[in-house]
């Protein structure tokens, strides 16, 4: 017998859940294809590009995206900052992605289970900018264990995707 679960018997295929991903300045296209992948297997609302706009004429991108950049709902910003102060009027928890001295580790953020997220993720050389996280409710880092100091940015957003979306499921 199969076990395998068709796309349409997944119990989350139809739903979406609360989360917004703001890309602040990403743009390697290795890097956004993996996103598009993982906004699709998590489910994410939006993708919001902010600052530099994604190449989907890549051959890298359309590679590693396995075709996900064509129907993962995005757009493209020059400057997200009136959209996450919106997004914060409606009740969305602002969460950046980054290792400050005043970041909280991933593990220890506590979601509610009705709660929507905007989800900040920053260049990878140079992180989330800093007028995106003076308006953050949350900044978070993952705890590493190694001699390496940062991780990738597509490979940070999955394992926080993995961990916010298994808080909207408790």
């Amino acid at each position: 017998m199969d076990t395998q679960l068709s796309h349409s018997q997944n119990k989350f295929s139809s739903k979406k859940f609360p989360v917004t991903l703001i890309l602040d300045h990403i743009s390697g296209e290795a890097n956004i294809g993996s996103i598009f992948r993982l906004s699709d297997a998590f489910h994410v609302e939006k993708i919001i590009f902010c600052g530099i706009e994604p190449n989907l004429n890549s051959n890298r991108l359309k590679k590693t995206s396995r075709s996900t950049h064509e129907y993962v709902d995005f757009q493209f910003l020059e400057d997200s900052v009136s959209l996450i102060q919106q997004k914060k009027h409606e009740g969305y928890k602002i969460i950046a992605l980054e290792i400050t001295e005043n970041s909280i580790p991933l593990q220890r953020l506590k979601i509610e289970t009705s709660a929507k997220i905007v989800l900040i993720a920053g260049h990878e050389n140079f992180g989330v900018s800093e007028n995106f996280l003076g308006l953050c409710d949350e900044v978070v880092h993952i705890d590493m264990f190694g001699n390496n100091t940062s991780m990738n940015v597509a490979q940070s957003i999955g394992i926080s995707l993995y961990e916010i979306t298994k808080s909207l499921t408790a």
